[in-house]
């Protein structure tokens, strides 16, 4: 495969065929760093490909993503920051919130190095008057070892969203993304050494 694969982006092999797809009711909107659209490592990329909610917004310093403000303002919808401040709320609160009042939960998160995610935060001042909500991560270990100096209790996009799963029932679901990304985790590092990987 020397030209690699145009869709998942490899050069030695193609994971294509082992991309989940998950019958998820997660609505995710990742507001993704420019920097991340050239970046292998991205884990966002493949919950584009693998869920039916999740969709995909550049950010920009000067003006908000104009169609992410149309789905902010959708009143069927409770849409929250998944960004751990001083003012976050825990997600459980939220998704108890979302049930008493007959919302769907809408999670936007903000798809970079955690440098960059806390720029984004920062700079845009649309953001401030969305709620924000803190995962329970204390207790949990990073499993993604694609980037490096990650400090604990920091996860990657793609983690982010299975925690989400499991926190509405998706455990299939999230199973299903962990055992994906472990596998991508290996065959990137074989690719990106020119060759294929040849584990199972």
């Amino acid at each position: 495969m020397s030209e690699g694969c145009a869709n998942c982006g490899l050069q030695h092999q193609c994971i294509c065929d082992v991309i989940p797809h998950c019958n998820s009711t997660l609505h995710l909107s990742l507001l993704m760093h420019e920097n991340e659209l050239e970046r292998e490592t991205n884990t966002g990329q493949w919950l584009l490909k693998s869920l039916p909610f999740c969709e995909q917004y550049v950010w920009q310093r000067t003006e908000p993503n104009k169609e992410l403000v149309m789905k902010l303002n959708q009143t069927e919808l409770y849409s929250m920051v998944v960004y751990p401040d001083e003012e976050s709320i825990p997600v459980e609160e939220a998704l108890i919130f979302c049930q008493q009042h007959n919302k769907t939960p809408h999670f936007i998160v903000l798809d970079g190095t955690w440098q960059e995610a806390k720029k984004m935060k920062r700079k845009s001042p649309w953001l401030q008057n969305i709620a924000c909500v803190s995962l329970p991560t204390q207790t949990l270990t990073s499993h993604y070892q694609l980037r490096r100096n990650q400090k604990p209790g920091n996860l990657c996009t793609l983690e982010v969203a299975a925690l989400l799963m499991r926190l509405q029932d998706e455990d299939n679901n999230a199973d299903a993304l962990e055992s994906f990304l472990h596998h991508y985790s290996l065959v990137l590092k074989a690719d990106k050494s020119g060759h294929a990987w040849q584990g199972n």
